[in-house]
Parts: structure tokens; sequence; C-alpha cells
């Protein structure tokens, strides 16, 4: 089914930057092995600047990204949450991701009080050990940060498509990280090891409902 109604809300410009961002919280912890790469360029590129090149992408600074997508303040917010969206989508929220997003949010002039709730998930490795047990968050305190994501808008068939990519369609299997045949980290379902898969999730029904009901596209590769 072709699309009826595909009309882009961001310029090619600004969905540049959108990408040079989301890379540049992607090699905040100074670590971009070959799967990681292919991975965020199945996720961004191929949904989000197709023609273009991702070897020649290069980081983006606050002032630079805030320039480049504009005065808007939901376009603003929007990439903020994507971003959020993109580093808790592995259940894992890491300081170095949380410092860049900060530093982003600053220099979009957003209102950053949301993220205080998910400052409780952070992930330091520097700080854990083996028999340390990382204490459990009740969903509840995270109510700032869910509504926050709840209130994303979708509204450009690009961001639609990527969300539909970067949230599975189902929760994840649990599974094991080997490395050299030995088992390094055991990974628990997704819907189990993240506080706020029921936001990703609904964050992709509404995405797909945008592609199907309002631009008239064909949604079974997303299914």
């Amino acid at each position: 089914m072709s699309s009826a109604n595909t009309t882009k809300k961001y310029s090619d410009r600004q969905i540049t930057a959108w990408l040079r961002g989301l890379l540049t919280i992607a090699w905040a912890d100074g670590q971009f092995d070959p799967e990681e790469q292919e991975l965020i360029t199945r996720l961004t590129q191929d949904e989000l600047a197709p023609h273009g090149d991702l070897g020649e992408l290069k980081t983006i600074t606050g002032p630079d990204l805030a320039a480049e997508l504009g005065e808007d303040h939901h376009t603003r917010e929007n990439f903020l949450r994507t971003a959020v969206m993109m580093a808790i989508a592995d259940g894992v929220y890491s300081v170095v991701e949380a410092d860049q997003i900060k530093a982003f949010g600053r220099a979009l002039g957003i209102d950053l009080s949301a993220l205080q709730s998910l400052e409780a998930t952070l992930y330091d490795p520097a700080q854990i050990t083996t028999e340390t047990p990382q204490p459990e968050v009740q969903i509840d305190a995270l109510k700032p940060i869910r509504n926050w994501l709840d209130g994303m808008d979708i509204d450009d068939p690009r961001l639609a498509r990527f969300i539909c990519k970067m949230v599975p369609p189902q929760c994840p299997f649990e599974r094991d990280i080997k490395l050299f045949g030995k088992k390094i980290v055991h990974i628990p379902p997704m819907c189990k090891l993240n506080p706020l898969y029921e936001q990703l999730v609904g964050l992709r029904f509404r995405s797909l409902s945008y592609l199907a009901d309002d631009c008239q596209e064909d949604i079974t590769e997303f299914i």
C-alpha cells in the first residue's frame, strides 16, 4: 500500500541534526562496536536519513543541536524524548548517557524535572559489584518520566518508523551473553528489566496507528 499522506514535519537539516544527537549519545560511553554500529544504522539512518552516510556523520554539541533543530519547543522536546527512549530501550540507563542527555536538555532549554525520577535507575559500572544488588525502582516513583514520554507527539512518518524499529513488537526473550564461551551476563525479558517498557510499547502502538491511519502506509513489516 502506498502512502497517501507522508507529510514530513521535520526538514532534512533537522533530521540530520537529530541523528547526530542520537549518535552522540550512543558514543557517550566511548564504545561503539560493529554490532552497535549496525543497530544504530538500522534504527536511525535507514528510517531518518536513508540517503545519508553514517560514516560522514559526526557528534554534535548542545548549542549546535539547538541551532539546527530550531526554536520550536515541541521539536526540541520530541528529540529529547527519543534520546531518552534510545538510552533506556535496553533497560540500562547509564551515567554517561544521562549526563549527555541532560547536557542536550539544558542546551535546548527543556525542563529536566521529569528526568529526575529516572536518576534512581542509573547504572554506574564503577560502583557496581556482583555482591551489590541494584535497588528496585517503584513504578509510581517514575510517574513524571512516564507522563513525559506519553506526551510525545507522533507527527512525522520517519520518526514513527524509527520508533517502530527501535521498540520490538513483543517482549524479547531472556538470553545469555557469552564471551569466549563463558556467560558474562544474563539478560532477563525486557518487560521485567525495563520499568518504562509500557511507555515504549505505547509509543510504538501510537506510531503504528499514525502510519496506518494518517499516512495510509502498509505496516506489515513492523508487526
